[in-house]
């Protein structure tokens, strides 16, 4: 008899997730941790009523893919070239020192015997410790006033290169991964994915476009074609360049960004994400976690690692910063900003356990740094900006990222109706349309004197 034990298992992570993640919003936390307090509870690790499965670790795959498609879809290429000198270095910096001092952690725990694979092991704990999540803190300094400063501008010009940079450091390390792997041979295939990825980017951008004009009624196909390019993308990077399948599917959320209906797109994939496949994914992670299995030295571990991923982006970041001129209390304030961990991490670590890169055990350490570093950069921001007398900066010299503008509309979308929503991305066009208009005219005038 065919057993349909997947359908109550389903219905219990959709409601726990919702009712933990109602919860932690009150306590000013990302909903996220409590999608991982809810599989930690309901989990092996304390109740055991859920289990994990081969649905749910099936579905929890589709989920991290369609996470990175949308991520991808609000990384806007035109923003990380005007991100300017301070955001690039303060991002580099802070991804190469906690890249670095994760390292040395990792060979402090050395999970296992010692192999050909041991430092790919070690590098990888510096890995998860790269992507930033800025959420957080863009709500901090939302609510102190601090957002469109000086630090505030360089913390989110600095967050939209970060996760790219991180993301660059993982196809690396994942790729390296296995036995017998001929280092040339890696760096080659990751070469030929890029390659592979700006022609279909060409290709992508220009198809969009074409279909755009030639059927502007049927909008309804574009997510569907989206969605394909994305999954199509994630099994080609994995099963023909040996590239992690979020890397795929990430790039095609740069590409679907790029075209026509970008933003429509992106607000289609919010109900799918937001109502199924991000709970499933950070509830599996969860399902994972034994509390009662932790030893003393799982125990200290968790602890170093809480202590380093604040500490090196409080280094790197705040390093970055002074290089480019901030002062101390301004440097300290950017690296306080960068130092929040959150789904990205959860991401690279679980794809770390599925390739045999890290324990799962040392799943409670990462969760825990994620709720630790949460609950920390908030408080630690509200000190390091008290008695700041940093002014907004001038209404002409204010780089409002995009990130902000997806953050705030992705926020939106699950209290606004279907047509407030249709109204928000229909004046987000009108505004491109005018700026392009706008930037024809000024071509068309300084041509003309020319041409004369």
């Amino acid at each position: 008899m065919e057993s349909y034990r997947f359908l109550l298992d389903l219905a219990l992570i959709l409601l726990t997730t919702k009712i933990f993640g109602l919860i932690t919003r009150r306590l000013q936390l990302p909903q996220v941790v409590g999608a991982l307090l809810a599989g930690l509870v309901f989990g092996p690790g304390v109740l055991g009523i859920l289990q994990p499965s081969d649905f749910l670790s099936s579905l929890s795959e589709i989920g991290v893919i369609v996470i990175m498609f949308s991520a991808g879809m609000t990384t806007d290429i035109r923003e990380l070239k005007n991100a300017g000198k301070s955001g690039f270095l303060v991002a580099l910096i802070g991804v190469l020192v906690p890249l670095g001092m994760g390292t040395a952690l990792g060979f402090l725990f050395a999970p296992g015997e010692s192999g050909p694979g041991e430092l790919l092991q070690h590098v990888f704990i510096g890995t998860i410790l790269t992507a930033t999540s800025v959420s957080i803190t863009v709500e901090a300094l939302k609510e102190l006033g601090k957002l469109n400063t000086k630090v505030g501008n360089t913390i989110l010009a600095a967050a939209l290169i970060d996760d790219v940079l991180g993301l660059i450091v993982l196809t690396v390390v994942t790729s390296l991964a296995g036995e017998n792997v001929n280092i040339l041979i890696v760096l080659l295939k990751i070469l030929l994915f890029f390659v592979f990825v700006a022609v279909v980017a060409f290709v992508g951008i220009k198809g969009f476009t074409w279909y755009e004009n030639r059927y502007k009624k049927n909008l309804h196909r574009f997510p569907l074609l989206a969605f394909v390019l994305c999954l199509g993308m994630a099994y080609i990077a994995e099963r023909v360049f040996g590239v992690a399948d979020i890397i795929g599917a990430f790039a095609a959320g740069v590409i679907i960004a790029n075209t026509p209906r970008g933003a429509y797109i992106d607000s289609k994939f919010q109900p799918l994400s937001y109502l199924l496949l991000t709970p499933v994914f950070f509830a599996s992670i969860g399902l994972k976690v034994s509390l009662p299995s932790m030893t003393w030295q799982i125990g200290v571990f968790a602890l170093l690692l809480v202590v380093t991923a604040i500490l090196s982006k409080l280094v790197g970041c705040g390093l970055g910063a002074k290089v480019c001129g901030f002062d101390w209390r301004e440097s300290l304030q950017v690296g306080l900003g960068m130092a929040c961990r959150g789904e990205v991490a959860l991401i690279v670590a679980n794809k770390g356990a599925a390739i045999g890169l890290m324990p799962e055990e040392y799943f409670g350490p990462v969760i825990i740094t994620v709720v630790v570093c949460s609950v920390f950069t908030p408080i630690a921001l509200k000190l390091a900006f008290k008695k700041d007398d940093q002014e907004a900066l001038p209404e002409e010299e204010q780089h409002r990222s995009s990130l902000v503008n997806n953050y705030e509309i992705a926020s939106g979308l699950t209290t606004m109706t279907d047509e407030e929503a249709r109204e928000l991305f229909f004046e987000e066009a009108q505004k491109l349309v005018a700026e392009k208009a706008a930037e024809d005219a000024k071509t068309q005038q300084t041509a003309g004197p020319k041409e004369k």
